[in-house]
């Protein structure tokens, strides 16, 4: 069963950094596109950076120039380095993937469960 498991969330404070890793793994063929989204409380999820299979990124326009979403398909894992971090931007971080599972003949998008990120002022 493939399963997406994020860390390197916590607490810390404006102006500060910190990167989230998310490992996908359980019988993957192919690893697709992968995403960072992120939900605070009251609000819906919204994308934060994608990343495509040939390393191409797009990033919402609040963090630009900011975070850098990047990945290593050696290990499954995609990553994201957030840096200048401001008290908005506490939320839960959820990682998503498409990938084509073993014994599939097509792809599907999976959700990890989220890490939380708590920026301090």
């Amino acid at each position: 069963q493939v399963q997406l498991v994020e860390s390197g969330g916590g607490l810390v404070q404006a102006g500060g950094s910190m990167r989230l890793s998310c490992a996908a793994s359980g019988g993957i063929v192919i690893l697709n596109a992968m995403g960072w989204y992120r939900q605070a409380p009251g609000k819906q999820r919204e994308l934060v950076a994608t990343i495509t299979s040939g390393g191409s990124t797009n990033y919402a326009d609040s963090v630009k120039g900011r975070f850098t979403i990047s990945r290593d398909n050696a290990k499954n894992t995609v990553y994201l380095q957030m840096n200048s971090l401001k008290p908005e931007e506490t939320a839960v971080y959820i990682c998503n993937a498409d990938i084509r599972q073993s014994g599939f003949r097509a792809s599907s998008v999976y959700w990890g469960q989220g890490t939380q990120v708590t920026v301090s002022s």
